[in-house]
């Protein structure tokens, strides 16, 4: 076996292609509705779970606080969201989504569940429970902290 065929057949090597192949599919999906896959991610936490601060988005989108103030200056003068201070910390700023941001991501859904269908397909119903609960194994494995 060369090495590129060791390469090929690391789990974390075809985890990274998986990862791309679907980030790349959801950036032409989402280009469609006039969205990021980044600006998507942080929609979606806000339709979740508003109203959040920039660096709980940025905590659960994976990317640093100054690249989710980015993503949140380009939201608000989409007028998806909105931002103002926390009630009882002044220096938290608070984001929420806009009516027009709430109905941007509802929209914007239905391209994002096709693609995970479409990345899923020929996966039994039970073969992508095992699968989600691997993934979750593997996250829990590489985890530091103690759960």
């Amino acid at each position: 076996m060369n090495t590129s065929d060791r390469v090929t057949d690391l789990v974390g090597y075809q985890l990274k292609r998986a990862q791309q192949a679907l980030r790349t599919a959801m950036d032409e999906g989402l280009r469609a509705q006039g969205l990021t896959t980044p600006q998507y991610a942080a929609l979606t936490h806000l339709e979740a779970d508003e109203p959040l601060s920039g660096a709980e988005l940025a905590r659960r989108c994976f990317v640093t606080a100054q690249t989710m103030n980015a993503i949140l200056v380009g939201l608000e003068r989409a007028r998806l969201v909105e931002r103002a201070p926390h009630a009882n910390h002044g220096r938290v700023i608070e984001a929420r989504l806009t009516k027009r941001g709430r109905a941007k991501v509802q929209g914007a859904h239905a391209t994002v569940f096709g693609i995970e269908e479409r990345m899923l397909c020929g996966i039994t119903a039970g073969g992508r429970r095992i699968l989600n609960e691997t993934l979750r194994r593997l996250v829990k494995n590489l985890s530091t902290s103690e759960e």
